[in-house]
């Protein structure tokens, strides 16, 4: 069976990340910075030194690198790849800038862009986190960078990732990139990102 390192997961599970990773051939292990959710090994993106080196199959974070200083992307996604076995592969999704800040230029930084589980989410809460969240005293949802799609795809090229899928959603303000350890021709990079990007 393979393991995917489910990245800063906080209460979810393995059903609520991707089709692909919801599958019985795929085992679940959780790291979070936050005890409180009960991980299976509690640690940043920045330090996963409880991880293994190449013990996984594959990385899951969803809406996490948002939450490093920019100087810091880079050290986690050398953490990313250290911990992948060859042939692996991440797949990371995070706030798209471009479209959230096409609301602020309409002038509607405060006004709900979508409702979610958590409430209604405006344009301020996509660039600087979750306000709700951080006024009952979670710190950790504070945004302190962030991403375009040329941006997200550049800075994983830079990391040295050999194939990167990307997809963004501006009608659901989000990126989406799957990016492989080793080169991949483009027909298995589009198959692969397939079972593990939003349909």
């Amino acid at each position: 069976m393979k393991t995917f390192l489910h990245v800063g997961c906080g209460p979810k599970r393995k059903h609520q990340t991707t089709a692909g990773f919801a599958g019985d051939d795929w085992r679940e292990l959780r790291l979070d910075i936050d005890a409180a959710v009960q991980p299976d090994l509690v640690g940043t993106m920045t330090d996963m030194s409880a991880v293994a080196t190449a013990s996984v199959d594959a990385v899951y974070s969803s809406h996490n690198i948002e939450h490093l200083y920019p100087h810091e992307v880079p050290l986690a996604l050398a953490e990313f790849r250290r911990v992948l076995r060859p042939g692996g592969f991440v797949v990371v999704t995070c706030p798209d800038l471009q479209s959230v800040c096409a609301l602020v230029a309409e002038d509607k930084l405060a006004e709900p862009a979508y409702r979610s589980s958590a409430g209604p989410i405006a344009p301020l809460d996509m660039l600087y986190g979750h306000r709700a969240a951080m006024a009952t005293g979670n710190l950790y949802m504070a945004h302190r960078c962030g991403f375009t799609r040329k941006v997200l795809g550049g800075t994983l090229r830079q990391a040295g990732f050999g194939a990167i899928a990307l997809r963004r959603r501006p009608a659901a303000f989000d990126l989406w990139a799957l990016a492989c350890l080793d080169p991949m021709d483009e027909a298995a990079l589009q198959a692969l990102a397939g079972e593990h990007f939003p349909r």
